[in-house]
């Protein structure tokens, strides 16, 4: 997910700064000894979460999965290492959906509060501006929500060392939308409906183009905050099209469902993880939020969820008496793959556990059982929900 303001964007040149002058409070610190490690019979998770600011809803989703996480292991004894049990304390810093604010978040989480991993933050701008002072520090990052392809590599397409994530990134995500509207809503001409303000939109876009077997008879852009798309959905009306494409937020994805229902459009559309919200369903209306699909790693009506997934379901239904949505189980496996991370390293330092999570395999979570692969990406099945009067009424999986 990447979900950034044009004002905001407009800051990643402050950003640029306060992310090397804080890297550079971490030489000192780390001259003796490569990373961070626990203290005591305690371990540190740096939370950088986007706690206030425009993307708040998905940071406080996040949040509570870390805490559901956090909660459950200590429960347990915590991590246990070397036949030494230490209890997660977890830190937390909102950068308030800022690159500025994300870079001084993680240079105090790692060089100040000593962690040994960072969970967040969950977009892609955020998560990218924190990079070099998680580097310089030798602390391991893992994003539950940054899906733009280039997260995890550099400029020259290297992978960084300790950069990770636990949802998919775009092009999968585009590519598994595509061939659900060629195999299963058997669409022979789709139009496109994007957002061109980010890479999440345009990405989305590109890969899906590149993926479906039809015909693509138009593709409209919109900009992150538009709220009329009466001349868009006009233009595309008789186009003869047998499904839309939208991946997008809520907040725009919702207002597009919603007018193109009142203006008599009835067919299927499908979008992104972006879409993982309840508030779309309010947006759009109960009425108009029939045959719409997105793709998303984690749904509570998928057919083959097995006992960690259920078990999540309904600890986290238990704890805040709500469904478990999308971004808490993506944040809450951030936490168990640190855990799995120390247990499999049998150590508390971040070195060893950044070098732990990207040979992770097989590890059950609430988002489906995963493998870490060679770009740090997570292996693992996707689903695609549907929607039907505002309601998620079947989850299929795509393995």
């Amino acid at each position: 997910m990447k979900k950034t303001t044009i004002k905001k964007m407009s800051a990643a040149a402050a950003a640029v700064a306060a992310m090397f002058v804080m890297a550079g409070c971490s030489t000192a610190a780390n001259s003796a000894k490569k990373g961070n490690s626990a203290s005591g019979s305690t371990i540190k998770i740096g939370v950088n979460m986007e706690l206030s600011g425009a993307a708040a809803g998905y940071g406080e989703q996040e949040k509570q999965g870390i805490e559901l996480a956090v909660s459950q292991i200590n429960a347990k004894g915590g991590i246990k290492v070397d036949g030494k049990k230490y209890k997660i304390k977890p830190v937390y810093r909102d950068n308030k959906t800022s690159t500025s604010g994300s870079a001084s978040a993680v240079a105090q989480l790692v060089n100040n509060d000593k962690v040994s991993a960072v969970v967040g933050p969950a977009t892609t701008n955020d998560a990218t501006a924190s990079i070099p002072n998680v580097t310089k520090a030798n602390v391991a990052q893992i994003s539950p929500s940054a899906t733009d392809p280039g997260y995890t590599l550099d400029k020259n397409g290297k992978v960084q060392t300790y950069v990770f994530r636990s949802c998919f990134e775009n092009n999968f995500q585009g590519q598994t939308a595509a061939h659900f509207a060629n195999n299963t809503l058997k669409a022979k001409k789709v139009a496109i409906i994007a957002d061109n303000s980010t890479d999440y939109g345009t990405g989305l876009a590109k890969a899906f183009k590149n993926e479906f077997k039809g015909s693509v008879v138009s593709t409209q852009y919109f900009q992150e905050g538009d709220k009329d798309f009466n001349a868009i959905l006009t233009a595309i009306k008789n186009k003869g099209f047998d499904a839309i494409y939208a991946p997008g937020y809520y907040s725009e994805i919702g207002l597009i469902v919603k007018q193109a229902r009142q203006m008599g459009i009835k067919s299927p559309i499908v979008g992104s993880d972006g879409m993982a919200d309840p508030k779309l369903a309010k947006i759009a209306g109960a009425n108009n939020a029939n045959d719409v699909y997105y793709t998303t790693p984690f749904s509570t009506k998928s057919a083959d969820t097995d006992a960690t997934v259920r078990s999540f379901m309904t600890a986290f239904k238990n704890k805040f008496h709500a469904e478990a949505p999308t971004f808490s189980a993506l944040a809450y496996d951030s936490v168990y793959m640190v855990k799995q991370a120390a247990e499999d390293a049998k150590s508390t330092n971040s070195v060893d556990i950044a070098k732990a999570i990207a040979k992770i395999k097989g590890m059950k979570g609430a988002t489906g059982e995963m493998t870490i692969d060679a770009k740090h990406n997570p292996e693992k099945p996707i689903a695609i929900e549907q929607m039907t009067k505002g309601k998620v009424v079947k989850a299929y999986t795509v393995k």
